[in-house]
């Protein structure tokens, strides 16, 4: 079979307008943006939808992941270009990569095979620069944290408490940690320690994330909290004089950007927020375009169910008032055999050799994640579909067992996609039984109410969708939990930071642990983008992101072609 890069090469994508036109959009509701086949959408297009009956919605996820993944991105551009092979029309939306920790083209994001997104050169590399608009708001409002400390601090901003620190789009170890402030009073100010963070881990993107319109962020930005005063008061962007100036930077990162599918589907990108530190899913906006301009409206959430799908939930669903009517559960062979904690996977090397043999037992004592991820679907009061993504290593048997267990844990249906070989046509069966699922009568809910106290909400999710017995609080972080509730915070949902590779915080916890005492080392507030994030476990030890060998290859050929990838 050709590589990725090979197959999205050889594709044969219509221009936008055509792209747009099966939305029921007019050309005037888009700008074409660097290519053809890209544009971005105009927020006045809104207003013209608001008559247009809502879509169907559905969540893609997965079981927890290997440090592989295992291929949600892929599984949802497969069935939104199902969709069209049953007769139904859909939209898709999907984060953008970024940059940062594993050079997007080899991240998976676009898809893969014949699930992809295209053109795959623009989707992976900076696509239309939003990327860049969320890192140079997040350091005008870092640069001018610092010029009130120079000029004498108006604002009476204790330099210590300064949580705000600047980003990019490379996962740079050596600026993590970083003095600033030196050279003196005029090149320097205020000797301080801060850092970097990557660009798509900063508020700004969660808030571009999860704003509505564009007053709407102006006002996030303007509640965004960069520290307190001496006397313990909190401090915002808006008292800072950036909130104005961070809204004219994002003014065109706002509005979503349209491409498509290998088969021609829609597909909005916009926004890229991870999931283990903020809430892992694509914009607001882009759903609100989706939901209005087709029947079915497929999304995804990052990592596992506890983590992405939860946050869909019980977060974004909050802020954008749309209600899922499905979800379909993403699990693999290799991943239940992984949970069966008997073999260690990972990144950039083979898979272990007798992890490639049949072995049904080893498949069903993996499947106690697969029943606990179902679990956490329904107590939202949404239907689950299993897909399972094979592979050519997979055997019969195995598959067979894992249908047998999704159903008999309640899923509605469980099927062999088979998108990445065969694109729209081999994901069809995946498609029919996602559209019998929105069909069934559902009640959809959220896991805890907002006013509930910050701990009673920590410790909802910590017992009911990761399998803890009980919470435990460092001093530093019950302190911080008292300040924020204190100061009209503690009624913001919760965006639980912990591992992405285990149920609990313990990544070497595999398949589902139950009766652990759950810990919270450290409570911080995204009070611009709407949610609380307690830090859980000892994030030290996490795993790294998944690193693929061979992207120091990436070259351009004489014709401007991206090659060196397999």
């Amino acid at each position: 079979m050709l590589s990725d890069l090979e197959i999205a090469q050889k594709a044969r994508p219509q221009h936008i307008s055509e792209i747009a036109e099966k939305m029921g959009l007019a050309a005037e509701d888009i700008d074409i943006y660097g290519s053809p086949y890209v544009g971005k959408l105009r927020l006045e297009t809104l207003k013209k939808l608001d008559g247009r009956p809502t879509a169907k919605y559905i969540d893609v996820t997965a079981v927890t992941p290997t440090p592989l993944g295992e291929g949600k991105s892929t599984t949802l551009v497969g069935l939104g270009q199902g969709m069209k092979h049953i007769g139904k029309s859909s939209v898709i939306t999907l984060r953008q990569p970024s940059q940062g920790p594993t050079f997007g083209i080899k991240g998976g994001a676009a898809g893969g095979g014949y699930a992809q997104v295209v053109p795959m050169e623009t989707f992976n590399l900076h696509l239309t620069g939003d990327i860049h608009a969320v890192s140079a708001a997040n350091n005008l409002l870092a640069a001018m944290i610092d010029n009130k400390l120079m000029r004498g601090n108006p604002l009476n901003i204790d330099p210590y408490s300064i949580t705000w620190k600047r980003v990019m789009d490379t996962n740079d170890r050596a600026l993590r940690n970083i003095v600033v402030g030196l050279g003196g009073k005029l090149d320097g100010g205020v000797p301080r320690e801060t850092g970097f963070d990557i660009s798509v881990a900063s508020e700004v993107m969660a808030i571009l994330a999860l704003t509505t319109s564009l007053q709407d962020m102006r006002k996030r930005f303007g509640r965004i909290v960069i520290g307190s005063t001496n006397d313990r008061k909190p401090i915002t962007a808006e008292e800072i004089g950036a909130a104005g100036a961070m809204t004219v930077l994002m003014r065109d990162a706002i509005r979503p950007t349209l491409m498509q599918t290998l088969e021609n589907t829609p597909a909005i990108v916009h926004a890229g927020p991870f999931a283990n530190i903020a809430h892992g899913n694509s914009s607001i906006l882009a759903d609100m375009y989706g939901a209005k301009c087709a029947d079915y409206l497929l999304t995804e959430s990052g990592f596992g169910a506890d983590i992405g799908a939860e946050k869909f939930f019980n977060v974004k669903c909050r802020y954008s008032g749309l209600k899922p009517d499905a979800c379909v559960l993403v699990v693999t062979v290799r991943a239940l055999k992984t949970h069966s904690g008997k073999y260690k996977v990972i990144a950039g090397r083979p898979l272990p050799k007798e992890m490639l043999e049949k072995n049904v037992e080893d498949v069903e004592a993996g499947a106690s994640n697969l029943r606990k991820q179902i679990e956490n679907i329904k107590l939202h009061g949404v239907t689950p579909v299993v897909a399972i993504n094979a592979f050519d290593s997979d055997h019969q048997e195995e598959i067979d067992a894992i249908k047998r267990i999704a159903i008999e844990s309640g899923a509605m249906g469980a099927t062999v996609s088979y998108h990445w070989q065969k694109g729209g046509e081999g994901a069809a069966e995946l498609a029919e039984m996602v559209v019998a699922a929105a069909d069934e009568p559902s009640e959809f809910n959220f896991l805890y109410e907002l006013e509930n106290p910050i701990t009673e909400k920590i410790e909802t999710i910590a017992t009911k969708i990761y399998g803890a017995k009980e919470v435990s609080y460092t001093p530093q972080a019950r302190k911080q939990i008292r300040g924020y509730e204190k100061n009209g915070f503690g009624d913001l949902p919760i965006c639980m930071a912990k591992t992405h590779l285990s149920l609990s915080h313990d990544p070497k916890l595999k398949g589902a642990p139950s009766g652990f005492t759950f810990p919270v080392r450290e409570v911080r507030a995204s009070v611009g983008a709407g949610f609380i994030y307690p830090i859980c476990g000892d994030m030290r030890t996490m795993p790294a992101l998944p690193k693929f060998p061979g992207a120091e290859k990436i070259d351009i050929d004489k014709e401007g072609n991206i090659v060196g990838l397999s």
